[in-house]
């Protein structure tokens, strides 16, 4: 049973449903800025669970997603099943992962001890652990178990080469598309920009498909993701995380924004991709209105299952890129750590070891469609059964981009969508885009230096 209880028996029902409330938007804006301000809320759940210390069994917090926190309940009943001295207390966030890590962080600067267990993004760990909100795990898993973890997951762990997170999960950013029109069209899968946006007209033309091409475009992190694969098909980078220095002043740059600007005026794209995030645009997907999607590994199961109209016809490949050089999808994925705070970082430990070992993530990949982050299972017979395109993405995963591995990395993202997007909505030209993102970001990086 999932519940938040003080050590008097008393059910905290009444703090999580104000913290849903707060987390989804659903009160006014004046208290919400009140309550976060203010820290009060936090501070009345941080004691409430802090009521546990003296209690037992022990209880570990963490905030998911409300989607995820669904997905969750089965494999932490095991848990609990397992080690019943250990309970686990859900606090449920919006669906935004920009709504999760400001529940983390807003705890965590308010110092304090809400949370015990983090369930981080893969872009969170360098500011987590230079604020000295993360337990440095470093000597707690055996080199023989890290052996397993695919390499970018595990460094996407570590900060200062110090590991404060066990991958979980894994994800990459790859081409979704229409196997079955490409083969009525009698038409190869694309691997460049060019060979995407001449197959994506034609199956246009064709009028097979009413959008050739669908992407992320809102200004949101799944806009930098989608930009970070197209700007390293082309060769570049965004910011050397050793210098600090920002090398987006290249040719290489000014394609990648060409490139998502002409998918648009070619018709290729509709106007509103500058709109959609990932969940529009697997939508639209899967309604069959589009022939190409970029899109994260987990689209691939739902899009095939039964329920899905285009059931069956839908087969994954790597990201595009220029001509001599390499496809590299951006690297995401999930993982646990354990908050600096907590007096439990044992059983914290202990849950971390659980939810991250094999068979858990084999459950996740059968049940959910989420990449293992660990190498064994892209061979395991029964998730080849269901994903044969596994192997593939193992592949891919080896060669993935990664997002700098900064602490100022949520204020350097924000610039670059910023801009980014006004270059796209064509609200600013590609050249001054590209050179305000690089001044405000090596400010950004020079004032933390």
């Amino acid at each position: 049973m999932i519940t938040v209880q003080d050590s008097r028996g008393l059910p905290l029902a009444m703090v999580r449903s104000l913290l849903s409330w707060l987390v989804q938007g659903l009160m006014p804006r004046w208290v919400r800025g009140l309550l976060l301000g203010s820290g009060l809320f936090l501070v009345t759940l941080g004691l409430a669970v802090s009521c546990q210390a003296g209690s037992s069994p022990i209880t570990l917090t963490m905030a998911l997603s409300g989607i995820e926190s669904v997905r969750w309940q089965p494999v932490i009943a095991e848990f609990e099943r397992q080690h019943p001295d250990i309970h686990i207390a859900l606090v449920e966030a919006h669906e935004s992962t920009d709504d999760l890590e400001a529940i983390y962080a807003d705890a965590f600067e308010q110092g304090n001890a809400t949370f015990d267990l983090v369930y981080a993004d893969i872009i969170w760990v360098p500011r987590f652990a230079a604020a000295g909100w993360l337990l440095d795990i470093s000597d707690r898993p055996s080199a023989e178990d890290l052996a397993d973890f695919l390499p970018n997951d595990l460094e996407g762990g570590r900060y200062q080469d110090r590991l404060y997170r066990i991958p979980l999960r894994s994800d990459i950013g790859v081409l979704h598309y229409r196997q079955d029109l490409l083969l009525q069209a009698n038409l190869p899968t694309p691997t460049t920009f060019d060979d995407l946006l001449t197959t994506a007209q034609t199956l246009r033309s064709q009028q097979v498909a009413t959008w050739g091409y669908l992407w992320q475009g809102r200004s949101s992190e799944g806009l930098t993701a989608a930009f970070m694969e197209v700007l390293a098909g082309y060769g570049g980078s965004w910011i050397n995380p050793d210098t600090l220095t920002v090398e987006l002043d290249s040719p290489a740059a000014l394609q990648a924004i060409q490139f998502l600007r002409r998918t648009i005026t070619q018709g290729i794209a509709p106007e509103r991709v500058t709109t959609y995030s990932e969940e529009e645009t697997y939508r639209l997907f899967q309604d069959g209105e589009a022939a190409f999607l970029r899109n994260w590994p987990e689209t691939w199961a739902t899009v095939n299952s039964s329920e899905s109209p285009i059931s069956g016809t839908v087969a994954i490949a790597p990201v595009v890129h220029a001509p001599g050089q390499e496809s590299r999808g951006c690297q995401g994925g999930w993982g646990l750590a354990i908050a600096a705070s907590t007096p439990h970082a044992d059983a914290a430990w202990t849950a971390v070891q659980f939810f991250t070992q094999r068979q858990i993530q084999r459950r996740f990949a059968l049940e959910v469609g989420y990449l293992p982050s660990r190498i064994s299972l892209y061979s395991d017979p029964a998730i080849l059964q269901h994903y044969h395109h596994y192997p593939d993405l193992l592949s891919m995963l080896e060669r993935s981009v990664r997002r700098p591995a900064i602490p100022q990395y949520t204020q350097a993202s924000a610039i670059l969508q910023r801009y980014l997007h006004a270059a796209i909505t064509d609200r600013l030209p590609p050249e001054q885009a590209i050179q305000a993102i690089v001044q405000e970001t090596q400010t950004l990086l020079q004032g933390d230096t």
